[in-house]
């Protein structure tokens, strides 16, 4: 027998949460945890690859949760089935943007959960080969990357997401730069003029294009360490083309230049 759907659900209301892992482990699916956040979303969709989120429009803390299911399936590939309240209409208008694989409004029953989650999980099955590669490469050989530093950006600039070797790289944990623009979290200088290197991250959105900084380059954080770098971004399109994010690629320079 195949293994069963492993599923997570994001929800800032306990019970409704409870409620659906009820429903769905009756029904045989495997429940990996239970958030409250857009950032935990991103976070464990990253580290557990589900097979499902199941997440409220509504959730606590920065981000809602129609701009969290958008970068989990646009960046991931993880397919994200929304519960909303039918009244909600200001946020179901936006609901297209992160393209879900159905809602359940508010209340429900077992077979509704169920039924939507098999369709979701049935169509994300049939679809996937056409989503092409993932913008980041495998989420799980990522996040453990022992070499290269790996930022997330929204298009405004602000950090949605990095691994584990770039809380240390930047001398910071996520929890702290979530949200955050990246320049309140570093910068990075010319070894040469001591001068801070104007906008990289602009400048490659701006074009569209990626680049790469691999001379005399070195990144300083806020906490005053630096660190040589080989300082690469490329931007992200989503299914539509449509910018959605940038990639910050950071490794430790180890040339010496004379």
């Amino acid at each position: 027998m195949p293994p069963a759907p492993r599923i997570l659900i994001v929800g800032e209301d306990p019970l409704i949460s409870n409620l659906i892992s009820t429903m769905l482990q009756k029904k045989g699916y495997g429940i990996l945890g239970m958030l409250t956040t857009g950032q935990e979303a991103l976070v464990k969709s990253v580290e557990l690859v589900p097979d499902l989120v199941i997440m409220d429009v509504n959730l606590a803390g920065q981000m809602d949760g129609i701009d969290t299911a958008h970068y989990i399936f646009q960046l991931f590939h993880v397919p994200v089935l929304f519960v909303s309240g039918i009244s909600e209409e200001a946020k179901l208008a936006r609901i297209n943007y992160s393209q879900p694989y159905g809602i359940v409004f508010k209340p429900f029953n077992s077979v509704e959960i169920t039924t939507c989650a098999d369709l979701a999980l049935y169509s994300h099955a049939d679809r996937v080969s056409m989503l092409g590669d993932l913008p980041v490469g495998n989420s799980r050989k990522m996040m453990d990357n022992p070499d290269e530093a790996i930022m997330i950006l929204d298009k405004r600039g602000r950090i949605v997401f990095f691994n584990i070797f770039a809380a240390w790289f930047v001398d910071m944990p996520l929890e702290k730069a979530f949200l955050r623009h990246w320049r309140d979290v570093m910068m990075f200088v010319s070894d040469t003029t001591g001068e801070e290197v104007s906008d990289p991250v602009t400048e490659a959105t701006r074009q569209m294009a990626g680049s790469i900084y691999d001379a005399s380059i070195s990144l300083v954080t806020i906490t005053s360490k630096r660190r040589k770098v080989i300082l690469a971004i490329r931007p992200i399109r989503d299914n539509h083309d449509r910018f959605i994010a940038s990639v910050i690629s950071l490794k430790e320079n180890k040339k010496t230049y004379m």
